[in-house]
């Protein structure tokens, strides 16, 4: 399958751009990128062509992988839906409820294929985890993702939009797609900010389960805590393994994509219609801790 790739950061280089190249039944044909310089490099490293125009990539390829800025993702995506290429996204979509339902309806106008790269939801051992406890009745779960994402030598110590979207669209996606996978769709939350970036969620799921989920992208190192756990009558059971290995679970989603493209399906756990729902669940929240704290 012929892909493209857009996007030029540290995420693109190491991730996207490492798993399109080691893939046997993928050829990387070029990337986009809007800077030239940092498009040039990268497409140097990963020994493909630079593009200066994303509608010319479009048109040399059959799938798209994105490592950019969500918002930027969310726009650029439906355009690639328009053009009938297959979709490999990151999460969020993008941060914006109705981008994400418009990008839905372009998915499901032309057809495209699509999965959204939840990392945690792809790593086998979290992906073994999640089809064991799916078995099994949970009355509740927790996740904390208290992190030092801007600590110095981060990689993404410099990126724009985390800065300014904060934990709640950067780790919330993940919070959420473990929390929906294991309790069931997320039907409301009520949030509420603390200092910085940290957010507090509580979620009711259809099950009629609940869960709760604090976030920070800006912890003391020495307090850094990652944690997703489920509890029921089963007892208590955490997600195992390190999310912060993304390449073999970034390999596995796009080793779904293709599969769904060879067998002419388009639905997954983890495809636009997920990544909508998750995105409209934050923009909630979002909106409720900014009426908060006006």
């Amino acid at each position: 399958m012929k892909f493209g790739l857009v996007g030029t950061g540290y995420w693109a280089r190491v991730t996207h751009g490492a798993v399109l190249v080691a893939d046997p039944n993928v050829e990387l044909v070029g990337v986009w990128g809007r800077d030239p310089d940092k498009t040039a490099s990268i497409a140097k490293e990963l020994g493909c062509a630079p593009y200066s125009d994303d509608a010319a990539l479009l048109n040399d390829v059959d799938a798209v992988a994105f490592a950019i800025a969500p918002d930027v993702q969310g726009r650029m995506a439906v355009e690639a839906a328009d053009a009938g290429k297959h979709l490999l996204l990151d999460k969020p979509v993008t941060t914006i409820a109705a981008d994400a339902e418009e990008l839905v309806a372009a998915v499901e106008r032309t057809g495209v294929a699509s999965i959204v790269f939840f990392t945690i939801r792809f790593a086998e051992p979290s992906r073994k985890w999640m089809e064991h406890i799916n078995k099994d009745q949970w009355q509740g779960g927790w996740a904390r993702f208290i992190v030092s994402a801007f600590d110095e030598g981060s990689p993404y110590a410099s990126s724009p939009w985390r800065r300014e979207k904060g934990a709640l669209w950067d780790v919330g996606p993940h919070a959420l797609s473990v929390l929906a996978g294991g309790l069931g769709p997320i039907v409301a939350v009520n949030a509420e900010g603390g200092a910085g970036d940290l957010v507090h969620l509580i979620m009711r799921h259809e099950s009629g389960a609940t869960s709760t989920a604090t976030l920070t992208l800006d912890a003391p190192s020495v307090a850094v805590n990652v944690e997703m756990t489920l509890w029921g009558t089963s007892g208590v059971e955490s997600v195992p393994g390190d999310p912060s290995e993304p390449v073999d679970a970034l390999t596995k989603a796009l080793h779904d994509l293709m599969g769904n493209v060879a067998a002419g399906t388009t639905r997954h756990p983890c495809d636009v219609h997920f990544g909508a729902t998750i995105t409209r669940i934050l923009a909630d929240a979002e909106k409720q801790i900014a009426e908060n704290r006006s």
